[in-house]
């Protein structure tokens, strides 16, 4: 009897391993056959070096159900203590609106979907965006915003970086920050200009223009609440031809005077307050806006308006040679990812709410901080500012201080308390009446003798906004449309749907992207995200409030360490290309503390991920590639030759394991030793960490630092093109240089190390996910997944090498958990290129592989072990059919001009129109094999013209009357 309830449990502990991965057995032995191979271990063998396979299993412990797991991770989150925030500090707490809440954010057709390269099924994502930059541009007053960036502090940074680039004041090599700017975002500034060799000086705002600076930063209104006219200093930093940033409270501009109409350059901020949680610090979408004289400047994506071939306007990332993985060293930032899904929620809530709903919030607010200052002033208080919009700040001895604290303490209340003799308290939009009540028993005892209502009246009656009349906006904002239709709850939903309809996401079919690991994001991994005890920490609160937090961010460290075979990790980074730049600093850092500073060459191969090179760029290395031999691996001649070239100067190597060609290359070891012979340290990308998890992993084959890509192979979904989290992995001597935090101090790493990014742990609110997936896959179900990817993809590789060059195998033929087909040559046989390939393949309903990367005509494809046998055979079908299109094309059948092909993908207006001429019948256009009659995927547009898209730049919602035209 005991046997057999051991045994059912095990079936249910495996429940979850066997529902994340795609193929049944039969399945599998199926795939197994088609490889002429006899298990999975044989495969294993044939395709991992031994030489780098792991001696001891993974010590993560069994797989838990996921009952279990949430369960269990229920009791950690509620040693949380959700107390009320008044912290502010650019965090707030906010009302998500459930129609967002339910279709948005939990949603996974809005939180499955990539990143929109492939613009003609991305249509719905990308009006959201377009509303996002539309948004930005209204409230902040300037010409021209991108479709959001990774938090303010990151944000502020790259306005600094703007700033050197485009500045006149080229000897200038200072940067100015006001001292009353969030700390945290003069943390990551200064970590930035540190790396970029500029100078910082911190000081009042009115000192800037009195040294020679290439820019400068101020905060409006400033993070002790002071509302302050700028305009004056803003004009002083731009007569020393110097750039004026200004960093900007999204929901007090809906009152206060736009900071482009104070003469600002660049405006940023967090949309955080706009409908997105406060999660323990994120992730939330930064807004970045600027002048168009700098459009080529601006950091991050942009989304623009252009035509498709029918002429209909039609949505697209514009200039997308910006894409900074593209530029790789003569990059100007490392970032290739946004916070789309954030940036979605944050538009959709100024959609919701309209320009008079979110002014209705922001008086709301605005008019209990006055109530709030109003009568603490009439009780003696002493404020240390006249001007506020939703912060006052007290101004207390420390003993009265302390009282005040701990009574607050006492209620479940928490203020801002980070500087000595003074504490704050930023209002919101959750506020209450009775909340201003219980502020004034905290701060004066009971028995004050305050009226709300009472003050509310004299608020009203005597005109108090703590707003200075010349900072009053009076312009109109959120004029489109878009912000003025959707109020009701039924046209909202119907306009999230209509959107969601337009986008292919995971909920509709695999998406086989290389090097992107787009697999499932589990249901059950999901739900966490938005339990209120991980939704509505603030990230500065102390930490005693957040003990729910440290116990499940200490067990997915110690099973990071496990995972990597590192020492330790920082879970900073809020994307992988963040990552990058904080394993980059660590190395730098590392060579200070041993007096080689000057170590400052950073060798790349030239199969590297582009955001290889632009973080060394950002970390101030010189860049020297080293090249691939015939079959894709590092040439290891060259790799000597330049080692040895800059010995005394070699800083590095950053390699990705197994190769981006998609192979594991057998001198990996060796690679890691050459560099370590000459003083460098060893980089090892963790893109592709999904074909190494529990098989080998960086630190046992000699790596020393890796960031791991947990929106990859951790299973934290993608959300249209972001969130992601890039936490680092290092070795024991690097740990110490991990990055820290100014107001949250973060164990294990040296106190005067800067931050990364704006929160202590970057974007925490997210780390349930993979936390979640690895629970429930436990130790043998995260090997098993990596094995599965391997079968997966090289089952695919047999199948499509049948009718097409695969670039690059590895040994015995085998791939790893990708492989590139090679399209260059059918484009010389027939002219059909890679592009009219991926477009055709939306027809079949697939989301194209990824395009010509690493290689110029190729695809590359990786299947990941969540896709079933069945769904990668239907995407083999397609294949082989677009094959056989190329076929005809080739034989003269189809002429080059006027085939499939080239006019995909095939809209329902273009298929049903009236005028066809073309060599295939409309049937066929749509429905090219009978699978895809099953469960039809519509593109709304046909192919966009990228060109029309550049030379025409529209960045904003175009007006209602071109829709009509």
């Amino acid at each position: 009897m005991s046997n057999a309830k051991s045994l059912e449990q095990l079936e249910q502990k495996q429940d979850f391993i066997r529902r994340h991965i795609g193929p049944s057995p039969a399945q599998v032995s199926d795939m197994l056959a088609a490889l002429g191979v006899s298990s999975v271990e044989e495969l294993i063998g044939q395709t991992v070096p031994s030489s780098i396979r792991l001696e001891q299993g993974l010590q993560i412990g069994e797989s838990r159900t996921e009952v279990e797991t949430l369960s269990y991770l229920k009791s950690v989150a509620s040693k949380n203590k959700v107390f009320k925030s008044y912290i502010g500090q650019g965090y707030h707490p906010t009302h998500v609106p459930n129609v967002i809440l339910r279709n948005v954010l939990e949603n996974p057709g809005w939180y499955t979907a990539y990143t929109p390269y492939q613009p003609e099924i991305a249509q719905g994502r990308l009006e959201s965006l377009l509303n996002f930059q539309t948004m930005t541009m209204d409230i902040t007053g300037l010409d021209l915003a991108s479709a959001s960036l990774l938090d303010e502090s990151t944000a502020a940074a790259e306005a600094m970086a703007l700033a050197k680039r485009v500045s006149k004041a080229k000897k200038a090599n200072l940067f100015f920050i006001a001292e009353d700017v969030h700390t945290q975002t003069i943390d990551v500034v200064t970590t930035r200009a540190e790396q970029f060799g500029f100078e910082v000086v911190v000081g009042p705002a009115s000192e800037a223009a009195n040294h020679e600076i290439f820019g400068a930063l101020f905060q409006y209104p400033t993070t002790s609440g002071e509302v302050v006219d700028i305009t004056d200093i803003i004009a002083q930093v731009q007569s020393k031809k110097a750039i004026a940033c200004v960093a900007a409270d999204i929901m007090s501009l809906m009152l206060l005077k736009a900071p482009g109409k104070l003469g600002a350059d660049v405006v940023l901020g967090s949309a955080q307050r706009f409908g997105v949680p406060m999660g323990y610090g994120g992730p939330h979408a930064a807004f970045f806006a600027t002048r168009d004289a700098y459009k080529r400047s601006l950091p991050g994506r942009i989304i623009g308006v252009s035509k498709d071939r029918l002429g209909n306007d039609a949505l697209r990332m514009a200039m997308q040679t910006r894409e900074q993985h593209i530029r790789r060293e003569k990059a100007n930032s490392n970032i290739c990812t946004a916070q789309v899904l954030l940036a979605n929620m944050a538009a959709f809530y100024a959609v919701y709410h309209g320009p008079q709903g979110l002014k209705t919030i922001a008086e709301r607010i605005n008019r209990f901080a006055s109530i709030l200052a109003t009568g603490l002033k009439a009780k003696g208080v002493a404020l240390k500012h006249d001007t506020w919009f939703d912060t006052i700040t007290v101004v207390a001895d420390d003993a009265d201080k302390d009282a005040v604290v701990a009574r607050a303490v006492a209620n479940e209340v928490n203020f801002a308390i980070n500087h000595a003799g003074e504490y704050s308290i930023a209002l919101n939009e959750t506020t209450t009446r009775g909340d201003i009540a219980e502020l004034f028993d905290i701060i004066l005892g009971e028995g004050h003798g305050l009226d709300v209502a009472a003050l509310d009246s004299e608020v009203a009656a005597n005109g108090i906004s703590g707003i200075p009349a010349s900072l009053v906006r009076d312009d109109e904002v959120l004029t489109h449309d878009n912000f003025n239709s959707y109020h009701s709850e039924t046209e909202m939903l119907r306009y999230i749907k209509r959107l969601e309809n337009k986008d292919l996401a995971l909920n509709h079919s695999m998406i086989s992207l290389g090097s992107c690991t787009m697999k499932l994001n589990a249901t059950a991994e999901m739900i966490p995200v938005t339990w209120p005890e991980f939704a509505e920490l603030h990230p500065f609160c102390p930490l005693e409030q957040a003990q729910g937090y440290q116990v499940m961010m200490t067990e997915l460290h110690d099973w990071l360490v496990n995972i990597t075979g590192y020492d330790a990790v920082s879970l900073q980074p809020n994307s992988g290309a963040q990552g990058e730049y904080a394993g980059l600093i660590a190395i730098r850092k590392y060579h200070e503390s041993r007096g080689e500073g000057h170590r400052n060459v950073c060798l790349i191969p030239s199969s590297a991920h582009g955001t290889n090179p632009a973080s060394a760029q950002m970390a101030s290395m010189k860049v020297v590639v080293v090249g691939c031999d015939s079959d894709g691996n590092i040439d290891l001649d060259d790799l000597r030759a330049k080692a040895e070239d800059v010995s005394e100067n070699l800083s590095c190597i950053m390699v990705t394991y197994p190769s981006t060609h998609g192979v594991y290359e057998e001198a990996i070891r060796e690679v890691c030793d050459i560099v370590h012979q000459h003083g460098g340290q060893v980089y090892m990308d963790g893109a592709n960490m999904n074909a190494q998890v529990g098989v080998t992993s960086p630190g046992s084959i000699g790596s020393d630092v890796s960031h791991l890509n947990l929106h990859k192979t951790f299973c934290i979904p993608h959300g249209g093109g972001g969130p992601g989290v890039g936490p680092i992995g290092v070795k024991s001597h690097l740990a110490p240089f991990m990055p820290n935090h100014s107001v949250i101090k973060v164990a294990g790493t040296n106190e005067g190390n800067g931050a990364v990014s704006a929160a202590p742990y970057g974007s925490a609110a997210i780390l349930p996910i993979s936390w979640a997936y690895i629970a429930m896959m436990g130790s043998e179900g995260l090997k098993q997944a990596t094995e599965m990817a391997i079968v997966n993809a090289n089952y695919l590789t047999e199948q499509l090498s049948k009718h097409y060059p695969v670039l690059y195998r590895g040994r015995n033929d085998r791939v790893a958990h990708e492989c590139i087909i090679d399209l260059r040559p059918l484009k010389e046989a027939s002219g059909i290129t890679e592009m009219d390939v991926a477009k055709r393949l939306m027809d079949y309903g697939f989301h194209a592989p990824t395009m010509s990367f690493p290689v110029a005509g190729t695809l590359m494809i990786e299947p990941t072990e969540s896709e079933s046998k069945v769904e990668i055979d239907r995407f083999i079908e397609a294949m082989i059919s677009i094959r056989a299109e190329i076929a005809k094309v080739e034989n003269g059948e189809w002429s080059v001009e006027n085939n499939p092909l080239v006019f995909a993908p095939h809209t329902q207006a273009d298929v049903l129109g009236n005028e066809w001429d073309r060599a295939y019948d409309r049937f066929y256009a749509a429905f090219p094999v009978a699978s895809v009659a099953k469960d039809k995927f519509w593109p709304t547009v046909t192919r966009i013209d990228d060109v029309y898209g550049d030379r025409n730049l529209i960045c904003s919602c175009p007006a209602v009357e071109t829709y009509a035209e």
